[in-house]
């Protein structure tokens, strides 16, 4: 019997009430030419604008079922302004919307970001480069440490705010068990562009920084357990030079918390745009799918935001699926969504505006609602001719 995946849908704000239910509709679409339905959805308001309305970021009941029934998370962004376009804010001064974009990686203990780095043909990237194929990588982040672990403060005097501190914070157990993640993500891949080795590069400031320091020596420990991925190194601001100047050299690539943050918007940048990057937050039960663009509130409403990151993410999210619960169905599904966003994109036809640059500025640019319905289609008839 074809197990139900039960899914929490979080769009949250912005343009991510007009990406995520794009997702959706592929996600759904390849369910109806397949043999059996094994997801079902449940969707839920949550974010600044629900805020607004009840005081509450999202529902209890919201809360409950994706922290204790849901088998994933697919989320959009959270933040949007008010009347007066100011961020709408907690009375700790988070953005509202916090505890479910940042408190959901700590309360379910969602260690490894990962965010895939690669361009599709069709894409135009500020690169110079001969080949498409030169970048595919994979960036894995700690996601629970570092200068973000809720570890902070102010020094106020007469009312003035006179210092801030921000605590980093390295564990042993929390390198060892991403940069594990990383080296078993790089057993499963193909190896680098530029020459096809396995290979887990350590991104850090171990020069400088004692967590750095920490970081590094338990990646050496961790990487003798992996004798077919090969080791490198780089400091970050290095690792950021070589993502522009030679990206084909990295496979899969390991980062302390903000430095993998940063570094990884470099990589979207370089793979066309936010808009077509995806990302997954993954613990040891848990996992939530997001686009790594925001909420974007000066484009909601207006029918143009790009949902190819959000339709990536869904796909990432039945890859995970799929190896949890040894899925053919997920795993078949992923593979068609893939399949259709690169058929889509190299025919170069139907795109959003953020992608009509260079060559393709001549294209009339698509709608959200246009872009999902195409890659819908393509990724039924990928199914079907299976």
């Amino acid at each position: 019997m074809v197990r139900e995946h039960t899914i929490a849908v979080l769009p949250g704000d912005g343009i991510a009430r007009e990406v995520i239910p794009e997702a959706v509709r592929v996600l759904e679409s390849i369910q109806d030419v397949q043999d059996e339905r094994y997801l079902k959805f449940k969707e839920f308001e949550c974010g600044g604008e629900y805020y607004a309305e009840t005081g509450r970021e999202w529902s209890q009941e919201a809360e409950r079922f994706a922290k204790e029934e849901a088998d994933a998370i697919l989320f959009g962004a959270v933040g949007c302004l008010d009347d007066d376009d100011n961020p709408i804010r907690l009375p700790d001064g988070n953005l509202a919307g916090y505890s479910i974009a940042l408190g959901l990686r700590f309360e379910l203990d969602l260690f490894a970001n990962v965010r895939p780095v690669r361009l599709y043909e069709g894409v135009p990237t500020p690169l110079n480069i001969k080949d498409d194929t030169e970048i595919d990588l994979v960036i894995v982040r700690e996601n629970t440490e570092g200068l973000y672990s809720p570890v902070r403060g102010t020094l106020t005097r007469c009312g003035n705010q006179e210092m801030a501190i921000d605590v980093r914070t390295i564990s042993r157990r929390g390198s060892e068990r991403v940069t594990r993640f990383a080296f078993e993500l790089s057993q499963k891949r193909n190896g680098a562009p530029s020459d096809q080795v396995k290979r887990v590069t350590c991104v850090d400031k171990s020069n400088l920084l004692a967590g750095c320091m920490l970081f590094r020596n338990v990646y050496n420990l961790v990487a003798e357990d992996f004798p077919d991925v090969e080791r490198d190194y780089q400091y970050v601001d290095a690792f950021a030079q070589g993502l522009v100047l030679k990206p084909s050299r990295y496979d899969v690539a390991v980062a302390p918390n903000e430095f993998g943050d940063i570094v990884s918007d470099v990589g979207a940048a370089i793979q066309g745009g936010l808009g077509m990057a995806p990302a997954a937050s993954i613990g040891e039960k848990r996992a939530v799918f997001e686009p790594v663009h925001g909420s974007a509130p000066k484009y909601y409403g207006q029918g143009k935001a790009n949902p190819i990151a959000s339709i990536l993410s869904a796909a990432m999210m039945l890859d995970w699926l799929s190896d949890r619960y040894a899925d053919k169905n997920c795993a078949s599904g992923a593979s068609a969504i893939r399949e259709a966003v690169a058929d889509v994109l190299r025919e170069g036809k139907v795109r959003t505006f953020d992608i009509c640059r260079e060559k393709w500025s001549d294209v009339n640019p698509a709608s959200t609602r246009e872009v999902g319905r195409e890659i819908a289609k393509r990724a039924q008839q990928n199914i079907q001719e299976r």
